[in-house]
């Protein structure tokens, strides 16, 4: 078991031995959970390993062409045209 002393900025050091082996370095951000009387430290992990994969639902579906685009954009002047000699 690790221990260390918090400052009178509240600020503690994370032991060096749980750093190496939760592999934290420089700058790793870290959330601080409360658990009963106590609380979890928790790495939050980087931007990339946070958001992986959170469009794979998209890319099951392929990408419109450049003139399915073109077409639904005529469509839809198209339509507002209509819109704007109703009034």
């Amino acid at each position: 078991m690790a221990s260390t002393v918090m400052t009178r900025k509240g600020q503690i050091t994370v032991p060096a031995e749980l750093r190496r082996e939760l592999q934290l370095h420089v700058g790793d951000r870290l959330t601080v959970v409360r658990d009963g009387n106590g609380f979890r430290v928790e790495p939050v992990g980087d931007v990339v390993a946070r958001t992986a994969g959170i469009f794979r639902e998209y890319a099951k579906t392929p990408s419109p062409t450049i003139e399915e685009l073109k077409e639904a954009a005529a469509l839809a002047w198209a339509e507002e045209g209509m819109r704007g000699t109703d009034s």
